[in-house]
Protein backbone atom coordinates (compact mmCIF):
# COMPACT_ATOMS: atom_id res chain seq x y z
CA UNK A 1 0.00 0.00 0.00
CA UNK A 2 2.90 2.20 0.80
CA UNK A 3 4.48 2.01 -2.64
CA UNK A 4 0.74 2.64 -3.96
CA UNK A 5 0.80 6.33 -2.52
CA UNK A 6 4.40 6.64 -3.65
CA UNK A 7 3.74 5.56 -7.36
CA UNK A 8 0.57 7.44 -7.41
CA UNK A 9 2.35 10.78 -5.93
CA UNK A 10 5.08 10.26 -8.32
CA UNK A 11 2.46 10.24 -11.02
CA UNK A 12 1.18 13.69 -10.02
CA UNK A 13 -2.11 12.61 -8.01
CA UNK A 14 -2.54 14.97 -4.60
CA UNK A 15 -2.84 13.51 -1.34
CA UNK A 16 -6.56 14.11 -0.83
CA UNK A 17 -7.07 12.43 -5.00
CA UNK A 18 -5.18 9.14 -3.56
CA UNK A 19 -6.83 9.35 -0.26
CA UNK A 20 -10.12 9.36 -2.62
CA UNK A 21 -8.92 6.63 -4.81
CA UNK A 22 -7.75 4.09 -2.63
CA UNK A 23 -11.52 4.46 -0.86
CA UNK A 24 -10.19 6.12 2.34
CA UNK A 25 -8.73 2.63 3.49
CA UNK A 26 -6.03 4.69 4.71
CA UNK A 27 -6.29 8.01 6.33
CA UNK A 28 -5.78 11.02 4.68
CA UNK A 29 -3.14 12.20 7.93
CA UNK A 30 -1.35 8.96 7.20
CA UNK A 31 -0.84 9.20 3.41
CA UNK A 32 0.18 12.78 3.85
CA UNK A 33 3.27 11.63 6.33
CA UNK A 34 4.13 9.02 3.99
CA UNK A 35 4.33 11.66 1.02
CA UNK A 36 6.54 13.70 3.61
CA UNK A 37 8.66 10.83 3.33
CA UNK A 38 9.14 10.03 -0.18
CA UNK A 39 10.15 14.08 -0.28
CA UNK A 40 12.53 13.89 2.27
CA UNK A 41 14.17 10.27 1.29
CA UNK A 42 13.31 9.93 -2.15
CA UNK A 43 12.89 6.41 -1.33
CA UNK A 44 10.79 3.78 -2.72
CA UNK A 45 11.36 1.88 0.78
CA UNK A 46 9.11 3.33 3.24
CA UNK A 47 9.77 2.55 6.84
CA UNK A 48 7.06 0.08 8.11
CA UNK A 49 4.95 1.33 11.04
CA UNK A 50 5.89 0.13 14.63
CA UNK A 51 4.14 -2.71 15.93
CA UNK A 52 2.59 -5.78 14.59
CA UNK A 53 0.34 -5.25 11.43
CA UNK A 54 -3.40 -4.84 11.55
CA UNK A 55 -5.13 -8.07 10.46
CA UNK A 56 -7.77 -8.42 13.11
CA UNK A 57 -9.01 -4.21 12.84
CA UNK A 58 -10.76 -4.70 9.30
CA UNK A 59 -13.61 -3.35 8.09
CA UNK A 60 -15.06 -6.47 7.50
CA UNK A 61 -14.39 -7.33 11.57
CA UNK A 62 -15.59 -3.90 12.36
CA UNK A 63 -18.58 -4.25 10.31
CA UNK A 64 -19.39 -8.31 12.00
CA UNK A 65 -18.75 -6.38 15.29
CA UNK A 66 -20.89 -3.78 15.23
CA UNK A 67 -23.64 -6.18 14.05
CA UNK A 68 -22.95 -8.28 16.61
CA UNK A 69 -23.40 -5.57 19.21
CA UNK A 70 -27.27 -4.97 17.98
CA UNK A 71 -28.23 -8.01 17.87
CA UNK A 72 -27.82 -9.03 21.06
CA UNK A 73 -26.03 -7.95 24.62
CA UNK A 74 -22.49 -9.46 24.40
CA UNK A 75 -19.13 -8.73 26.72
CA UNK A 76 -15.89 -8.38 25.15
CA UNK A 77 -14.75 -12.02 26.42
CA UNK A 78 -17.94 -13.68 24.19
CA UNK A 79 -17.37 -11.02 21.08
CA UNK A 80 -13.86 -12.20 20.77
CA UNK A 81 -14.52 -15.70 20.57
CA UNK A 82 -17.41 -15.51 18.51
CA UNK A 83 -15.54 -13.78 15.81
CA UNK A 84 -11.93 -16.03 16.48
CA UNK A 85 -10.05 -12.75 17.52
CA UNK A 86 -8.15 -11.27 20.28
CA UNK A 87 -9.94 -9.86 23.03
CA UNK A 88 -7.68 -6.84 23.01
CA UNK A 89 -8.79 -6.52 19.50
CA UNK A 90 -11.95 -6.49 20.17
CA UNK A 91 -11.80 -3.41 22.90
CA UNK A 92 -9.50 -1.62 20.10
CA UNK A 93 -12.52 -1.96 17.46
CA UNK A 94 -14.94 -1.10 20.12
CA UNK A 95 -13.17 1.97 21.56
CA UNK A 96 -11.53 3.38 18.75
CA UNK A 97 -13.40 1.97 15.27
CA UNK A 98 -16.98 2.09 16.94
CA UNK A 99 -16.58 5.09 19.87
CA UNK A 100 -18.01 2.88 21.97
CA UNK A 101 -17.63 3.07 25.81
CA UNK A 102 -18.34 0.33 28.18
CA UNK A 103 -21.08 1.70 30.76
CA UNK A 104 -22.20 0.06 33.96
CA UNK A 105 -25.79 -0.72 34.29
CA UNK A 106 -27.69 1.14 37.27
CA UNK A 107 -30.53 1.11 39.12
CA UNK A 108 -33.47 2.61 39.00
CA UNK A 109 -37.42 2.09 40.05
CA UNK A 110 -39.36 -0.54 38.04
CA UNK A 111 -42.60 1.48 37.92
CA UNK A 112 -46.33 0.35 37.10
CA UNK A 113 -48.63 2.33 34.99
CA UNK A 114 -50.09 3.19 37.91
CA UNK A 115 -47.36 4.95 39.48
CA UNK A 116 -46.56 6.76 36.01
CA UNK A 117 -50.74 7.96 35.99
CA UNK A 118 -49.69 9.55 39.60
CA UNK A 119 -46.58 10.79 38.60
CA UNK A 120 -48.00 12.86 35.92
CA UNK A 121 -50.83 13.94 38.31
CA UNK A 122 -48.71 14.85 40.74
CA UNK A 123 -46.57 17.03 37.85
CA UNK A 124 -49.67 18.46 36.80
CA UNK A 125 -50.90 19.71 39.84
CA UNK A 126 -47.71 21.02 41.43
CA UNK A 127 -46.99 22.94 37.92
CA UNK A 128 -50.54 24.63 37.70
CA UNK A 129 -50.99 25.99 41.33
CA UNK A 130 -47.20 26.70 42.00
CA UNK A 131 -44.67 29.06 40.53
CA UNK A 132 -41.11 28.65 40.18
CA UNK A 133 -40.73 31.09 42.74
CA UNK A 134 -43.41 29.47 45.29
CA UNK A 135 -40.99 26.31 44.94
CA UNK A 136 -37.84 27.79 45.81
CA UNK A 137 -40.32 28.39 49.18
CA UNK A 138 -40.48 24.22 49.37
CA UNK A 139 -38.58 22.56 52.33
CA UNK A 140 -37.93 18.96 51.16
CA UNK A 141 -36.55 16.48 53.69
CA UNK A 142 -35.71 13.03 53.65
CA UNK A 143 -33.71 10.20 55.70
CA UNK A 144 -31.05 8.10 55.58
CA UNK A 145 -28.73 5.38 57.66
CA UNK A 146 -24.84 6.07 57.82
CA UNK A 147 -22.84 3.96 59.44
CA UNK A 148 -19.30 3.31 60.40
CA UNK A 149 -18.49 1.18 57.41
CA UNK A 150 -19.14 4.91 55.35
CA UNK A 151 -19.04 4.32 51.43
CA UNK A 152 -16.30 2.55 49.50
CA UNK A 153 -15.95 1.85 45.90
CA UNK A 154 -13.65 -0.33 44.59
CA UNK A 155 -13.54 0.77 40.74
CA UNK A 156 -11.86 3.86 42.20
CA UNK A 157 -9.53 2.82 44.50
CA UNK A 158 -6.75 0.82 42.83
CA UNK A 159 -3.05 0.00 44.57
CA UNK A 160 -0.49 -1.16 42.21
CA UNK A 161 1.74 -3.51 43.14
CA UNK A 162 3.63 -6.77 42.03
CA UNK A 163 1.67 -9.06 44.09
CA UNK A 164 -1.52 -9.84 45.84
CA UNK A 165 0.77 -10.08 49.27
CA UNK A 166 2.85 -6.68 47.86
CA UNK A 167 -0.46 -5.27 48.00
CA UNK A 168 -2.21 -6.05 50.80
CA UNK A 169 0.98 -4.78 52.62
CA UNK A 170 0.46 -1.56 51.12
CA UNK A 171 -3.63 -0.84 52.13
CA UNK A 172 -5.12 -2.97 49.57
CA UNK A 173 -7.72 -4.10 52.56
CA UNK A 174 -10.72 -3.00 52.82
CA UNK A 175 -12.56 -4.20 56.34
CA UNK A 176 -16.11 -3.81 57.22
CA UNK A 177 -17.59 -4.46 60.12
CA UNK A 178 -21.04 -7.09 60.02
CA UNK A 179 -23.31 -5.41 62.21
CA UNK A 180 -21.60 -1.95 62.13
CA UNK A 181 -23.07 1.11 64.35
CA UNK A 182 -26.02 3.67 62.53
CA UNK A 183 -27.62 6.23 62.99
CA UNK A 184 -30.64 7.70 61.02
CA UNK A 185 -30.22 11.10 59.25
CA UNK A 186 -33.22 13.35 58.62
CA UNK A 187 -32.80 16.72 56.65
CA UNK A 188 -34.01 19.59 55.06
CA UNK A 189 -33.07 21.52 51.86
CA UNK A 190 -35.04 24.66 50.68
CA UNK A 191 -33.44 27.36 48.33
CA UNK A 192 -31.91 28.69 51.63
CA UNK A 193 -29.92 26.09 52.56
CA UNK A 194 -29.46 22.82 54.51
CA UNK A 195 -31.58 22.69 57.56
CA UNK A 196 -29.63 21.26 61.00
CA UNK A 197 -29.85 17.41 60.64
CA UNK A 198 -32.39 15.49 63.19
CA UNK A 199 -29.93 12.07 64.24
CA UNK A 200 -32.15 8.70 65.01
CA UNK A 201 -29.69 7.64 67.14
CA UNK A 202 -31.06 3.92 68.33
CA UNK A 203 -33.58 1.58 66.52
CA UNK A 204 -36.20 2.59 63.78
CA UNK A 205 -38.25 5.33 63.07
CA UNK A 206 -42.08 4.94 63.77
CA UNK A 207 -44.35 7.78 63.58
CA UNK A 208 -44.16 8.50 67.11
CA UNK A 209 -40.51 9.65 67.20
CA UNK A 210 -40.94 10.96 63.76
CA UNK A 211 -43.82 13.16 65.50
CA UNK A 212 -41.15 14.10 68.74
CA UNK A 213 -37.71 13.82 67.15
CA UNK A 214 -38.08 15.65 63.68
CA UNK A 215 -40.99 17.39 62.87
CA UNK A 216 -40.17 19.84 65.51
CA UNK A 217 -37.02 20.37 64.41
CA UNK A 218 -38.57 20.61 60.60
CA UNK A 219 -40.83 22.90 61.97
CA UNK A 220 -38.13 25.10 63.29
CA UNK A 221 -35.39 25.16 60.60
CA UNK A 222 -38.18 25.98 57.87
CA UNK A 223 -39.59 28.88 60.01
CA UNK A 224 -36.19 30.48 60.71
CA UNK A 225 -34.74 30.18 56.79
CA UNK A 226 -38.51 30.98 54.96
CA UNK A 227 -40.23 33.14 57.56
CA UNK A 228 -43.94 32.21 57.84
CA UNK A 229 -45.47 31.11 54.37
CA UNK A 230 -43.56 27.45 53.06
CA UNK A 231 -44.38 24.48 52.07
CA UNK A 232 -42.95 20.76 53.76
CA UNK A 233 -42.26 18.06 51.82
CA UNK A 234 -41.87 14.51 52.85
CA UNK A 235 -42.34 11.22 50.78
CA UNK A 236 -44.39 7.93 51.11
CA UNK A 237 -42.38 6.46 53.96
CA UNK A 238 -44.72 4.83 56.44
CA UNK A 239 -44.15 7.32 59.66
CA UNK A 240 -44.66 10.02 56.99
CA UNK A 241 -48.06 8.67 56.13
CA UNK A 242 -49.27 7.80 59.20
CA UNK A 243 -52.74 9.18 60.40
CA UNK A 244 -50.86 11.13 63.25
CA UNK A 245 -47.70 12.14 61.47
CA UNK A 246 -50.29 13.76 58.91
CA UNK A 247 -52.27 15.34 61.67
CA UNK A 248 -49.63 17.04 63.68
CA UNK A 249 -48.59 18.28 59.56
CA UNK A 250 -52.17 19.93 59.40
CA UNK A 251 -52.26 21.57 62.57
CA UNK A 252 -48.22 22.88 62.74
CA UNK A 253 -47.11 23.73 58.93
CA UNK A 254 -48.72 26.71 57.18
CA UNK A 255 -48.90 23.67 54.03
CA UNK A 256 -47.36 20.68 53.26
CA UNK A 257 -47.73 18.16 50.48
CA UNK A 258 -50.26 15.53 51.97
CA UNK A 259 -49.78 11.34 51.57
CA UNK A 260 -52.57 11.84 48.52
CA UNK A 261 -50.61 13.82 46.49
CA UNK A 262 -47.33 12.86 46.58
CA UNK A 263 -45.81 9.90 44.04
CA UNK A 264 -45.00 6.29 45.27
CA UNK A 265 -41.68 4.89 44.46
CA UNK A 266 -40.05 8.53 43.03
CA UNK A 267 -37.10 9.08 44.50
CA UNK A 268 -36.07 11.04 41.47
CA UNK A 269 -37.91 14.20 42.78
CA UNK A 270 -36.06 13.81 45.88
CA UNK A 271 -32.71 15.95 45.85
CA UNK A 272 -31.42 13.74 48.62
CA UNK A 273 -31.91 10.60 46.72
CA UNK A 274 -29.91 11.18 43.17
CA UNK A 275 -27.58 13.87 44.45
CA UNK A 276 -27.64 14.91 47.96
CA UNK A 277 -26.78 12.38 49.99
CA UNK A 278 -23.88 11.37 48.20
CA UNK A 279 -22.80 14.50 48.38
CA UNK A 280 -22.72 14.95 52.14
CA UNK A 281 -21.06 11.19 52.27
CA UNK A 282 -18.23 12.50 50.20
CA UNK A 283 -17.38 15.29 52.26
CA UNK A 284 -16.84 13.11 55.29
CA UNK A 285 -13.47 11.80 56.59
CA UNK A 286 -14.59 7.64 56.82
CA UNK A 287 -10.95 7.16 57.99
CA UNK A 288 -11.24 9.42 60.94
CA UNK A 289 -14.87 7.84 62.16
CA UNK A 290 -14.40 5.36 64.42
CA UNK A 291 -17.18 5.32 67.02
CA UNK A 292 -20.91 6.70 67.01
CA UNK A 293 -20.25 9.87 68.38
CA UNK A 294 -17.50 10.84 65.89
CA UNK A 295 -20.05 9.45 63.33
CA UNK A 296 -22.71 12.17 64.32
CA UNK A 297 -20.14 14.70 64.83
CA UNK A 298 -18.79 14.38 61.19
CA UNK A 299 -22.19 13.91 59.86
CA UNK A 300 -22.86 18.07 61.48
CA UNK A 301 -19.93 19.27 60.32
CA UNK A 302 -20.11 18.12 56.73
CA UNK A 303 -23.56 19.44 56.26
CA UNK A 304 -21.98 22.91 56.32
CA UNK A 305 -19.80 22.08 53.96
CA UNK A 306 -22.16 21.55 50.69
CA UNK A 307 -21.85 24.43 48.59
CA UNK A 308 -24.67 26.81 48.38
CA UNK A 309 -25.10 27.25 45.12
CA UNK A 310 -25.01 22.87 44.35
CA UNK A 311 -27.90 23.26 46.74
CA UNK A 312 -29.66 26.30 44.83
CA UNK A 313 -29.33 24.01 41.13
CA UNK A 314 -31.10 20.85 43.40
CA UNK A 315 -33.90 22.70 44.04
CA UNK A 316 -34.50 24.45 41.11
CA UNK A 317 -34.28 21.60 39.21
CA UNK A 318 -37.24 20.07 40.33
CA UNK A 319 -39.62 22.40 38.05
CA UNK A 320 -37.57 20.61 35.18
CA UNK A 321 -37.75 17.02 36.10
CA UNK A 322 -41.47 17.88 36.79
CA UNK A 323 -42.10 18.80 33.03
CA UNK A 324 -40.26 16.10 31.93
CA UNK A 325 -42.03 13.73 33.63
CA UNK A 326 -45.43 15.48 32.55
CA UNK A 327 -43.93 15.21 28.68
CA UNK A 328 -42.91 11.17 29.03
CA UNK A 329 -46.01 10.52 30.77
CA UNK A 330 -44.35 9.61 34.14
CA UNK A 331 -41.30 8.31 33.21
CA UNK A 332 -37.90 7.40 35.30
CA UNK A 333 -36.02 10.98 35.19
CA UNK A 334 -32.31 10.48 35.40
Amino acid sequence: MQNVVKTKFENGDGPTKIYRDLARVISLQTIKLWIKKVRNTDSIELSSPPGRSRTARTKANILKAKQRLDQKRLSTRRLAAEMNISKSSIHRILRKDLGCFPYKKIKQPKLTDVQKKKRVTFSNWVLNNYTKSDITRWLFSDEKYFDLNGIYNNQNDRIWAISREAADKRGAIYETTKFPVKVMVWLGVCSEGLSVPAIIEDGSMDAQRYIDEVLPIALECGNEMLGEHWTYQQDGARPHIHYLSQKWCIDHFPSFISKDRWPPNSPDLCQFDYSLWNELAKLMHWKKITTKELLIQEIKHSVKKIEKEKILNFVNDITKRLRIIKETGGEYVR
